[in-house]
């Protein structure tokens, strides 16, 4: 365990007791440890830890009235194995290319969406999924759209008080087809060039009622593209190239150029499509 010599280390068991520690301040928020111990190589956790991995109350899976209901202490591992509606095929997708299986078995999704960063995995897939994130402190709970809570480049609309308690899937979305293209520079143990995530909702006469198409890794946060999804509405071959992709801002870096991406993104649009059962030019 990172730390310094004298901080502390809380582990929970309630979530009661977790918001209260939050409430008095200075500690550190870890579920399963994957983004922020790593970013803490040679260096002491500076605050003490509170370890919400023991809160029974932040786990499990749940289908609710609105939808379904993803508990902030389920691993991507949990999500990856469970059974789940069609419309979170392109959640899994994602959670079985989140680095090494012992990062799926201890890293959760909500900790992805907190981490904020422009390749995190999870935020297109539940991004197309029109998904919201429910925040609790001692002061009570609210929940954000997906698109509010990230705002930008790692940063979040939480409070310092705040707890990422569950991310809600709406029911609709639910019963869409979806699906996770991720662009790497190989298969596995890799961050993101690009990613998209695709969902389409169809009628019971097969029309396509509703579009969601994100891309990831291609600007501070993830962004959706909202030329693709009305042409993907309003019917007939969909055709995609770089004019679609004005909501991006891409950037040079080690892993491949703002070029490269542009260039690809347009194809992980296509077969993100393609596999949603959308006609592609």
């Amino acid at each position: 365990m990172l730390k310094a010599a004298d901080s502390t280390y809380q582990k929970p068991r309630s979530l009661g007791d977790a918001l209260a520690s939050l409430a008095a301040g200075g500690v550190v928020v870890v579920a399963g440890g994957t983004d922020v111990y790593p970013a803490l190589v040679g260096r002491d956790v500076p605050a003490d830890v509170l370890d919400i991995s023991a809160v029974s109350e932040l786990r499990g899976i749940e289908s609710t009235p609105d939808g379904l209901r993803i508990g902030a202490g389920v691993t991507w591992a949990d999500i990856a194995g469970a059974t789940l509606p069609p419309g979170l095929l392109a959640l899994q997708q994602a959670a079985v290319q989140v680095g090494a299986v012992q990062v799926q078995k201890a890293g959760t999704v909500a900790g992805n969406l907190c981490t904020a960063s422009p390749a995190g995995d999870g935020i297109p897939a539940l991004l197309a999924l029109d998904a919201r994130v429910e925040l609790r402190s001692i002061r009570g709970a609210r929940s954000l759209p997906l698109e509010d809570f990230v705002t930008g480049y790692r940063a979040t609309a939480k409070a310092a008080d705040e707890l990422v308690t569950a991310i809600i899937v709406p029911r609709e979305a639910t019963e869409r087809i979806s699906s996770f293209v991720k662009l790497g520079t190989r298969a596995y143990l890799v961050i993101s060039l690009a990613m998209v995530a695709a969902s389409v909702g169809r009628d019971d006469r097969g029309r396509v009622t509703s579009a969601r198409v994100a891309v990831g890794a291609c600007s501070p946060v993830a962004r959706r593209l909202a030329s693709v999804e009305a042409s993907v509405l309003a019917g007939g071959p969909v055709r995609v190239d770089t004019s679609d992709l004005r909501e991006l801002s891409p950037i040079d870096d080690i892993r491949c150029s703002a070029v490269y991406r542009l260039d690809v993104v347009p194809e992980l649009v296509r077969r993100a499509l393609v596999d949603c059962g959308v006609d592609v030019a």
